[in-house]
């Protein structure tokens, strides 16, 4: 129970919740952070999604001039080389932002996802440098990688810390409108590019003015994370106890459950996240032959549809509950993994293409609107940032980083009917993790 200022009766020092948890509505500073936050992952994820949007253009100018499914393999696979590094970023710029704040935390993250988005952008290709261009992009999907890890958990951190005790979960959705909002972004940029252009100008220069575009809209957003202050929580932590020594040491050891419950919130989200929303406009392109800038219009007008349901979605996750949600989530995907991938065929209409991702990502709402908060609220303030960077990161590298490169190796290689599965197993797999979940819904966050 909370008093008329929202603080906890009998706690005192960093132990209290912020003065805003007993507030019914976002204040003014509140809803500056939240855009601050959201702003921000909209360009750290434009930066790191393009990669995908572009895969199918990126093979022919890094690869050697060959077979096009090999070539596709070899991008998807630089894709999935840039997971590695995101369990490394989230250690890391997860312990920087719990021991020095996690403004800090975002600030460095955008300026090393925008640099190597440049690169990415400004690199002669195969032709022109050789064995050169595809070692430049895999060095620079590395610091992406890096980056991106370090991302998720301080974003979502300094939503949920920034927000009422009963908006967790709309102020945690803002994370995940952000994630969907990058990828429409360079959906956008790639139909324009097409639209504007011609199907040989996009191949020719088009892609690389996407990445020179989403790589300086981090200068933008930089300046805007720069104009807020640090969360009241972490302040007040530090002020309390100093910043701690170990975060990372901390997670693995005294809440490796806490870190396990994390994975297991996140696994599904994050497969249908790279099958359903990254990936599926270039998996509809490989299989029914649907031009590229078609294909593009499907992601455009899918993905915006979500963004629209998202933050309610997220005030529903703070009226029932997050596992409610959660539950409705797993069960819808597993139930539409198996049309979403067999009724893709050749002749397939764009009404057709356009209807089946939407599909696709109204369900995935479930997990936008309530994971965010859920990661967040299983951790104490002290390592709160690395553990959900962490953890999260590991569970995108594990069944985000690898399921592009596994549904076009499938359909390559004679099994594409298969590929609804691994997919379906997953998402039953996290409805009982979700089923296993204590509610989080109206308790503190933890000091």
């Amino acid at each position: 129970m909370t008093n008329a200022i929202g603080t906890t009766p009998g706690l005192t020092g960093a132990d209290q919740v912020h003065p805003a948890a007993g507030t019914q509505r976002l204040t003014g500073a509140q809803k500056k952070a939240v855009v601050a936050a959201t702003l921000g992952t909209i360009v750290e994820y434009t930066d790191w999604v393009i990669y995908a949007t572009f895969a199918s253009i990126l093979a022919r100018e890094y690869f050697p001039a060959g077979d096009s499914l090999t070539a596709l393999l070899s991008v998807f696979a630089v894709f999935a080389v840039g997971f590695v590094m995101r369990p490394v970023g989230g250690a890391v710029l997860g312990a920087f932002a719990d021991r020095y704040g996690r403004k800090a935390g975002l600030t460095i993250s955008i300026l090393l996802m925008s640099v190597a988005s440049l690169i990415i952008g400004l690199c002669p290709g195969y032709e022109s440098i050789g064995i050169a261009a595809p070692i430049i992009l895999v060095f620079s999907r590395l610091v992406q990688g890096f980056s991106a890890g370090g991302e998720f958990g301080s974003a979502s951190t300094f939503l949920v810390e920034s927000a009422p005790a009963n908006r967790r979960a709309f102020a945690g959705s803002w994370q995940w409108f952000a994630i969907n909002a990058g990828t429409l972004v360079s959906f956008v940029l790639g139909y324009a590019l097409a639209v504007l252009g011609s199907e040989s100008g996009l191949t020719d220069w088009g892609w690389r003015v996407a990445f020179v575009i989403a790589a300086l809209l981090g200068l933008i957003t930089l300046w805007i994370r720069l104009s807020v202050g640090e969360t009241e929580v972490f302040t007040k932590r530090v002020a309390a106890e100093g910043r701690p020594k170990s975060p990372v040491v901390d997670v693995l050891f005294k809440h490796r459950k806490d870190a396990l419950r994390v994975i297991g919130i996140a696994m599904a989200g994050n497969l249908l996240n790279y099958i359903w929303m990254v990936s599926y406009p270039s998996y509809i392109h490989l299989v029914t032959g649907m031009p590229v800038r078609d294909t593009l219009l499907v992601g455009v007008i899918s993905v915006t549809i979500s963004l629209l349901l998202i933050p309610f979605v997220g005030l529903l996750a703070d009226k029932i509950g997050r596992k409610p949600v959660l539950l409705t989530f797993a069960l819808a995907s597993a139930a539409w993994a198996w049309p979403s991938f067999s009724l893709l065929q050749p002749g397939i209409t764009l009404f057709q293409a356009t209807a089946m991702m939407t599909v696709s990502m109204i369900i995935m709402t479930g997990f936008a609107g309530a994971g965010a908060a859920m990661m967040a609220e299983q951790f104490p303030a002290r390592v709160r940032v690395t553990g959900v960077a962490l953890p999260y990161a590991l569970s995108v590298t594990l069944f985000g980083g690898t399921a592009p490169y596994i549904t076009t190796a499938m359909n390559g290689g004679g099994y594409g009917s298969y590929i609804w599965i691994y997919p379906a197993i997953v998402c039953l797999a996290a409805a009982v993790v979700y089923a296993r979940l204590p509610e989080t819904k109206g308790k503190p966050l933890l000091s």
